[in-house]
């Protein structure tokens, strides 16, 4: 069920992609925005009730929605919902517009174009970036963003599914790592911003919520790219940096791919609807390598497919554990 969920999932989604806007993403807003404003009082206690209503309420209700129509309605209803729901979180294509844009413009000799695409997508200032820097940030945002909407999903949808319950792990990821773009943007344009409680507690939750993800993908990169060098990059990484586990999916990259990475890089705030990104620089993100090449154009569809080749090989793991336990 898993594989088949998954499968529908991204076809569906490479055919037909939720455009900004839609209703499903307009209500998660409009719901945590109304948890912020009834349970956001200022202390720790009220900062995890608001995040606990906010991300674990629609997390259960998924999981109630496929248990009724697993028990009542059958497995296929259950299949339907899950796909339902992995098409509202996981894809490329929530992302993929900005790098195949940046990509063109960098291809026709257009920086100056690039560099308005870039800062449009990231909320930056990219108008004195070089070529390279351009190519750099392009290359980090689009690894960080694929694990955040891709691999970091299918991990925790495959787990839980594994324990019977269905698409809630998706739910929980993707709105784990949403609040807390979504409560660090509003503190800073907002008249009445959220409590420094509030996005502790987020923060918090987030980067515990992707520890596991984040080492998967960066193992991920490892398996089909160079292994020796990206498990390297990610062992040098880790003790320096604790609890930056975007600096370790970074690291692990850098070394795949052979490619410098991480020296100036921003944070993975990546923008949705309802939270643009923020600037970079919260975190002091060191470089993940030393080494390597100085990216270049070409390192894109490098990337594009130590990406792709990473979604065949979970596509393929899905497969087979699917097949081992319909044998078993």
């Amino acid at each position: 069920m898993s594989f088949i969920s998954v499968l529908f999932a991204l076809l569906l989604e490479q055919a037909r992609p939720l455009g900004r806007g839609n209703p499903v993403h307009a209500s998660l807003r409009a719901w945590v925005r109304w948890c912020t404003r009834n349970f956001d009082a200022g202390k720790s206690f009220h900062g995890w009730l608001a995040w606990g209503f906010a991300v674990g309420g629609p997390s259960l209700a998924s999981l109630a929605i496929y248990w009724l129509f697993d028990t009542f309605l059958g497995w296929p209803v259950a299949v339907v919902w899950s796909v339902a729901v992995l098409y509202a979180t996981l894809g490329f294509r929530q992302f993929s517009f900005h790098f195949t844009q940046i990509r063109d413009a960098l291809a026709d000799g257009d920086e100056d174009r690039a560099r308005e695409l870039l800062a449009e997508w990231q909320q930056i200032d990219a108008s004195e970036l070089p070529r390279s820097e351009i190519v750099r940030h392009v290359i980090e945002y689009s690894v960080l963003a694929a694990h955040r909407h891709v691999f970091g999903v299918l991990a925790w949808f495959a787990v839980l599914a594994a324990f019977g319950f269905g698409p809630a792990g998706a739910v929980l990821y993707r709105l784990s790592e949403f609040v807390t773009r979504y409560w660090q943007h509003k503190s800073k344009t907002q008249h009445h911003p959220v409590s420094e409680a509030l996005q502790q507690t987020a923060a918090d939750a987030w980067v515990a919520i992707d520890w596991l993800p984040a080492r998967i993908t960066a193992i991920s990169f490892a398996v089909v790219g160079s292994f020796e060098e990206a498990i390297d990059g990610w062992r040098y990484y880790e003790p320096r940096f604790e609890g930056d586990n975007d600096g370790i999916i970074l690291a692990a990259t850098s070394g795949a791919v052979n490619i410098r990475l991480g020296s100036a890089a921003s944070v993975a705030t990546f923008p949705a609807d309802g939270a643009p990104a923020m600037p970079p620089g919260s975190v002091d993100r060191r470089s993940g390598s030393a080494s390597g090449q100085t990216p270049e154009l070409a390192h894109l569809a490098i990337i594009v497919g130590l990406v792709w080749r990473t979604v065949v090989m979970w596509m393929v793991l899905l497969a087979l554990l699917t097949l081992a336990r319909l044998l078993g």
